[in-house]
């Protein structure tokens, strides 16, 4: 990876430069108060601290490796940066960012999620990096062009890349092997499996999911053939409310209404990992973070996964992931730079790779470590059929437009046609605003 000089060093260079002709030459008063007013302002006595957002929970794998060993040997090889981290809970960052921006105590750098990028950028709080650094091409060929576009936003890009995921199909071994049954490989076998299941365990589930946000609902929406909007996002009306879409939605209100789809994806109930381990639920749709959960939680455990099920449309999930970006009211963006690029060297990736981070380095993901691995292998395939959430800076908004009607559909309190109606009607407002 290639590295930006700082102005700091070239003050460091005439330092020494300095020193050494003072060993063959007496100094004359000038020119000892020169050396005298150079070392006052030592690199060694200036250290830049910058401030790194992140949503990792303190006492996870994936903070102990950032805080314990990778910011140490970033620190080790620039003296003159100390980087501070701050834990935010998911829940409350965005809304922290909001509050940070707007009262110019913003921190330097933040792994975000990959939606709320155009969010921040629309607003002016964060730097165009392909403007500012001069081997972001560079960076950008390394990186894979998915992950890199969720950057984008009106000709520019807003961040880079930090790590990326989907979801795949898990299913519960045992249950499954009690119930005789295999991963399923389409939608059309799921009736048929929840009743398989319920035949042996009458009082648990087929299928757990925790809600019915866009994260949830767009791999039916997009396996069965629909969409939210239009390409160019600019109408819901005929996607979100589409026959694909429909036919969707009936699918997860067929097996809901059939028992099949634990009552958890409404609110109540006990957790999908637990429930997994516990034999109460016999498949869940997630990242490649449930192994970790379940391991530390639940050791004894087995935690097996397949490809999620194609509808018309395919076999499509969800791209997750963390973006890392830069704001403006950032004082330290060459120091913020350079770290930024530390998180893009293979060593950092691979390093993260270990507590449950998918890479988004090229040369990273095609290392022996990454193609042997007992399961990223399942998510990597995965990854080449998984789409995007909508970029939009509404996102946010749209989404919980969706989280809405889904409730009312499983709650029976609208029609699937009457819910997705209105929600595109909804979301086109928002669209047209």
């Amino acid at each position: 990876m290639m590295k930006k000089p700082f102005m700091i060093l070239t003050i460091c260079s005439i330092f020494f430069s300095l020193v050494i002709s003072g060993c063959t030459q007496a100094k004359t008063g000038e020119e000892t108060a020169q050396v005298e007013t150079i070392a006052e302002k030592s690199p060694a006595e200036e250290v830049i601290t910058l401030s790194f957002w992140h949503t990792y929970s303190e006492n996870s794998p994936e903070n102990d490796t950032l805080v314990n060993t990778l910011i140490p040997i970033f620190e080790e090889e620039h003296p003159n940066i100390k980087v501070e981290t701050l834990i935010v809970p998911w829940e409350d960052f965005r809304s922290k960012l909001y509050t940070s921006i707007a009262g110019g105590v913003a921190p330097d750098l933040a792994r975000i999620d990959i939606i709320w990028v155009p969010e921040f950028a629309e607003m002016g709080a964060l730097v165009a990096l392909d403007e500012n650094i001069e081997d972001f091409q560079t960076i950008a060929d390394q990186v894979f062009s998915g992950p890199l576009s969720t950057n984008a936003w009106n000709g520019h890009y807003y961040g880079l890349p930090l790590d990326t995921n989907t979801k795949a199909w898990f299913y519960n071994k045992a249950m499954y092997e009690a119930a005789d049954i295999l991963p399923p490989t389409s939608f059309d076998e799921m009736l048929e499996q929840c009743e398989a299941i319920k035949a042996v365990y009458p009082d648990s589930y087929y299928f757990a999911t925790d809600g019915t946000f866009a994260w949830v609902t767009l791999p039916w929406i997009w396996s069965f053939g629909g969409s939210i909007t239009d390409d160019a996002i600019t109408t819901a009306t005929g996607y979100l409310n589409g026959p694909g879409t429909v036919a969707a939605y009936e699918s997860l209100l067929q097996l809901y209404n059939n028992g099949c789809i634990a009552p958890v994806i409404l609110g109540s109930g006990i957790d999908v990992f637990t429930g997994y381990a516990q034999d109460n639920y016999a498949s869940l749709d997630n990242g490649p973070w449930t192994f970790s959960i379940i391991e530390s939680q639940f050791p004894d455990k087995e935690v097996s996964v397949s490809a999620f099920p194609a509808g018309p449309g395919g076999s499509i999930n969800v791209v997750g992931g963390e973006d890392v970006v830069l704001f403006e009211k950032s004082k330290n963006k060459e120091a913020a730079l350079e770290f930024m690029r530390f998180l893009l060297s293979e060593e950092y990736q691979l390093k993260m790779a270990e507590v449950g981070q998918i890479p988004v380095l090229k040369d990273a993901v095609n290392s022996d470590y990454m193609q042997n691995h007992p399961y990223y292998t399942v998510f990597l395939e995965q990854l080449t059929t998984s789409k995007s959430r909508t970029s939009h800076p509404k996102w946010e908004q749209m989404d919980q437009i969706i989280t809405d009607a889904g409730q009312l559909i499983l709650r029976g309190e609208k029609s699937v046609q009457e819910a997705l109606d209105e929600a595109a009607a909804e979301i086109d407002i928002l669209l047209q605003e």
